[in-house]
């Protein structure tokens, strides 16, 4: 997949996330809803595979990047610049997401530069819990939500958000990653917040994935 900077690249989450979309029914017809595209590898993937795909990012390089990403792979994806809170329609047969989900000293997570492709606020929830209430609304009866994020952010109450929205979760998928560049060069403050432990030297990312009732 083209990147360019500021534009969030495939990693780690992004495949293991890509492994459970394989596991749903996707074919002709399935409508799919992707927020916060970045590079566009999984609304490209999901197109493949029949869906009709909208797939919305805020940021005016990730919505570029995932175009021409579509365009080269042969895939239709319709891309929009959109908010998370207005991606635009309902009754999606699936939504999927890999939203900013690291731990960051700022209350908030910032509005411009490459940070914003992956700072979640000092929790890492505050675009984790924009993506499960915009779900919620956006999901036929009978939908399905995969997201990816660390577990550092919080499993439980992920599971618990989801189900005050009407939503039946669960963790579908794991996996040990060493700690990324930008984990190890906050060490000392995740130390502080209790999130990383003395030594550890991993993160784990997981997919939660969530039925609305």
């Amino acid at each position: 997949m083209l990147t360019v900077p500021g534009v969030y690249a495939p990693q780690h989450d992004t495949h293991l996330l890509l492994r459970a979309v394989s596991r749903e029914r996707i074919g002709l017809g399935t409508r799919v809803l992707e927020l916060g595209t970045g590079s566009g590898a999984l609304a490209v993937h999901t197109a493949r595979l029949g869906a009709r795909v909208t797939a919305v990012d805020i940021s005016r390089r990730a919505v570029l990047c995932a175009r021409v990403n579509a365009a080269f792979h042969g895939s239709r994806v319709t891309v929009r610049r959109r908010d998370l809170s207005s991606p635009g329609g309902a009754g999606y047969d699936l939504v999927v997401s890999n939203p900013p989900y690291v731990p960051a000293p700022a209350d908030l997570p910032p509005l411009s530069g490459s940070a914003r492709a992956w700072d979640g606020g000092w929790d890492g929830r505050a675009v984790v819990d924009r993506v499960c209430a915009t779900a919620a609304s956006a999901l036929r009866t009978g939908g399905v939500l995969l997201m990816v994020h660390s577990a550092m952010c919080g499993i439980d109450a992920t599971i618990e958000v989801l189900a005050r929205s009407g939503l039946d979760a669960g963790v579908v998928d794991r996996e040990l990653v060493l700690l990324g560049p930008v984990l190890r060069s906050r060490l000392p403050w995740l130390r502080a917040q209790g999130l990383v432990a003395e030594g550890q030297d991993k993160e784990e990312p997981v997919v939660i994935r969530a039925q609305r009732r």
